[in-house]
């Protein structure tokens, strides 16, 4: 019996330590990752989503923006407006830190942050498909009542 027990007890420990899960300092080689200097992005009170000065144009094919019906942030480059499911398209997010990369899940906005006004101050990553880069965001502010705000700090290019 005592040596079925440390069987199991050296598979435990054989197992939780023979982890295939890489340091949270690596990164995919391959990856296009922005860690250059941080920036803010705001987009006023009742400001136009349509006008380039209240989108954040990341890329080409990604510019952040925020409509003023108390939605969620979308991309006006590829939408008029926020859908739930899918906005911003053309991106996916996770919830962590850049340094973590090879560990996140990455979703659609809503479904990565659940409710958008609670995403003050959490870390995140951005997922800009077509470009294939990634980002670091922190939201620090979320507008309430239906006037489109919303601010964050987000990585540039190295």
């Amino acid at each position: 019996m005592k040596h079925i027990c440390w069987s199991i007890v050296l598979l435990f420990v054989f197992a939780c330590t023979n982890d295939k899960l890489p340091p949270p300092e690596e990164i995919p080689e391959d990856a296009d990752v922005w860690t250059g200097p941080t920036i803010t992005f705001s987009k006023l009170p009742t400001s136009d989503p349509t006008a380039a000065e209240n989108q954040d144009r990341i890329t080409d094919n990604v510019w952040i923006t925020r409509g003023n019906n108390g939605g969620q942030i979308y991309n006006a480059i590829e939408e008029m407006g926020a859908n739930k499911r899918e906005s911003p398209m053309g991106t996916l997010w996770a919830i962590g830190k850049i340094r973590d990369l090879n560990r996140l899940d990455f979703q659609p906005f809503r479904t990565a942050v659940g409710r958008p006004k609670e995403v003050v101050g959490k870390d995140l990553v951005l997922f800009l498909r077509e470009d294939e880069v990634y980002l670091s965001v922190k939201f620090t502010a979320w507008g309430q009542q239906q006037i489109g705000s919303f601010s964050y700090e987000r990585s540039t290019e190295n």
